[in-house]
């Protein structure tokens, strides 16, 4: 923020603190977003939204929503605050703009599993009763099903509404996401990546969600990978257009179940 008010003295900036992995703060920044856009005499709308939150969990957690933590972090939570935020996104003057942050990993998922249990992280809970929980198939999975979201959003939005929806790919990163790993093995893992020429810093690997970003509004529906502009298709089965309805419809009654519950709450 420091930075571009350096650049531009009169723009109008807030910081906001969200905790994908819980519903009830996603609710939070949105009352708290709304409450300073009428504050601040600004358009009630939201020009572009980069869903880039993510985990790698080295163990099973239920989050207070009953989700698994690195699901709900990865997945639920950016669908539920992309449908939450629909309105703003919605009445934007300008045409506005979803980036969902994705991965390359993607492509180990060989089979879909969109149902209620699958998406609530039940069965990557199951596998670690008397075993090892299976982070990195779950962390797969995770990014799988924030990409099939994208394409489905794409198919409902961009004609009917014209928003734009990307998903961006930034490689392999050097980023946190693997302290809750022991150092010497996340240690290893950067040192390897290294020699072999794939590890990115940060300010690299931001290219292709930049390029997502900043790409024309035909775009839509793209996959950006690499930077420099270019796009990529994604695994064959993540164009899977029934499976992607039937994804929408089980993460959306799991919204609607949260929502009730709240409202619940509140009348009690």
């Amino acid at each position: 923020m420091q930075e571009i008010r350096r650049q531009q003295p009169d723009a109008c900036l807030e910081a906001f603190q969200v905790d994908l992995s819980s519903y009830m703060s996603i609710k939070k920044f949105e009352t708290s977003l709304s409450q300073w856009i009428r504050a601040s005499n600004q358009e009630p709308s939201i020009q572009l939204l980069i869903n880039n939150a993510g985990i790698l969990a080295k163990s099973h957690r239920l989050t207070e929503d009953g989700i698994d933590e690195m699901m709900q972090t990865n997945y639920v939570g950016p669908f539920m605050l992309t449908s939450i935020l629909l309105p703003l996104l919605k009445n934007s003057r300008v045409p506005s703009r979803v980036v969902n942050l994705t991965s390359f990993t993607h492509r180990c998922v060989s089979e879909i599993d969109v149902s209620e249990e699958a998406l609530r992280g039940v069965k990557f809970g199951q596998r670690s009763v008397g075993g090892s929980y299976p982070l990195a198939s779950t962390y797969e999975y995770t990014k799988f099903c924030l990409l099939m979201f994208s394409y489905e959003l794409h198919r409902q939005l961009h004609l009917s509404s014209g928003i734009s929806v990307m998903a961006a790919d930034p490689g392999v990163v050097e980023t946190g996401i693997m302290r809750e790993l022991p150092p010497c093995l996340s240690g290893f893992a950067f040192f390897v990546l290294r020699v072999m020429n794939l590890l990115q810093k940060p300010d690299i690997g931001i290219d292709a969600v930049i390029d997502a970003a900043l790409a024309p509004p035909e775009a839509s529906g793209k996959y950006f990978f690499g930077g420099n502009g270019r796009t990529v298709r994604s695994s064959a089965l993540s164009y899977d257009m029934e499976a992607a309805k039937k994804l929408w419809a089980e993460s959306s009654a799991l919204l609607q179940e949260l929502q009730l519950r709240d409202s619940e709450f509140r009348r009690n």
